[in-house]
């Protein structure tokens, strides 16, 4: 990992930028590319930053109720962290359970019962990703309801939060205005670099000529951020989009990412030329020194925990001098991290 360093607690965003005074398209912009200095903008200025002709891909996953307060087998409560489906398994969950209100994470065993609330209850079936593991933090539980599963769980569900956040926002902070709801399990926890666009940003940005376009990556529990391989996760990028990114590209075009998510559907589906294919499925791919990005040369986000998996993504889109050079210039103006802090923008190149 070359990018390494200690954040300060007084960095966590604690509440959501409206909370402080600020829209979500407010918050601060690190504009970094090779061979310039570092810039300090608001996300509002994102669609100056790109040229005519850029392709601005997001990612319209919407954001899950995913946290659901239950009772142990043995009395204790416990909060069920709902991760997403178990690839190629109908009908079994991936959960990770938590004390509530704290961060500590519990093990759990096989057969193990964890009552729910409206009548539901989740049973421990084997460890994951190992089923052979003997203790985990993620499970793969059955969870029987009495009714539609979705339905059930934007009644009871909550969205997941963690310790830096001093209150609990509702299930709408956690929605980016790109999001569309569907009838599968959405994102457990929300794609965050999404969050600071605003449908005014969107008009800015094509009336730029700047071009947006949509896949769909429904992620995980980021706890699987602490120095942890990233597990599958579901992806979908249409036809559409597809098309709009090789036309992009042939014509000399940058393909920004919203996110670490839309880079990795993208790197998916790229062939060795950089040109890539609709398709669809679970995605078990990690960027870094051995896979560099292929296809996407920008890259929107927010700011990672030190040690994350997803900073070796980062350096595989812009090098890791450039994201260097961010991190330290976050790090030294005070930018706030986590998903309502500030946002950066990477560029691998500069169009002229």
């Amino acid at each position: 990992m070359t990018v390494s360093f200690v954040l300060p607690d007084r960095l966590s965003a604690t509440e959501p930028p409206e909370a402080r005074g600020l829209p979500r398209d407010g918050v601060r912009l690190l504009v970094a590319r090779p061979g310039a200095p570092v810039r300090h903008r608001r996300f509002r200025d994102l669609p100056s930053a790109l040229a005519p002709g850029d392709l601005l891909v997001v990612n319209t996953s919407s954001t899950a109720p995913a946290a659901v307060d239950g009772t142990r087998s043995d009395g204790r409560p416990v909060t069920v962290h709902i991760s997403g489906p178990v690839p190629e398994v109908p009908d079994r969950w991936v959960v990770e359970l938590r004390t509530p209100g704290r961060e500590r994470v519990h093990d759990g065993r096989s057969g193990e019962v964890v009552t729910l609330p409206g009548g539901a209850h989740a049973v421990l079936v084997a460890a994951h990703p190992d089923p052979a593991a003997v203790t985990s933090r993620l499970w793969r539980a059955m969870i029987v309801t009495d009714g539609p599963f979705l339905r059930w769980l934007e009644r009871v569900g909550r969205p997941i939060t963690y310790s830096y956040l001093r209150a609990a926002p509702g299930i709408a902070d956690f929605r980016t205005v790109v999001a569309k709801p569907g009838r599968e399990f959405p994102s457990a926890e929300m794609p965050s670099a999404g969050r600071p666009l605003t449908r005014d940003v969107l008009a800015r940005l094509a009336a730029r000529g700047v071009g947006v376009a949509g896949i769909v990556l429904h992620t995980g529990v980021s706890s699987l951020e602490a120095g942890e391989t990233p597990l599958p996760e579901r992806y979908r990028v249409p036809t559409r989009t597809a098309d709009a990114v090789n036309a992009a590209r042939a014509a000399g075009s940058r393909i920004v990412a919203v996110g670490t998510t839309v880079t990795r559907a993208l790197e998916t589906v790229a062939a060795d030329d950089g040109s890539v294919r609709a398709g669809s499925g679970w995605t078990e791919l990690v960027l870094g020194p051995d896979r560099p990005a292929r296809t996407v040369d920008g890259l929107v986000t927010g700011w990672h925990e030190p040690q994350a998996s997803h900073l070796l993504l980062l350096e595989a889109v812009a090098g890791p001098e450039t994201v260097a050079a961010a991190y330290g210039a976050a790090l030294a103006e005070g930018y706030l991290w986590h998903e309502f802090g500030d946002s950066c923008l990477l560029l691998a190149r500069t169009r002229s």
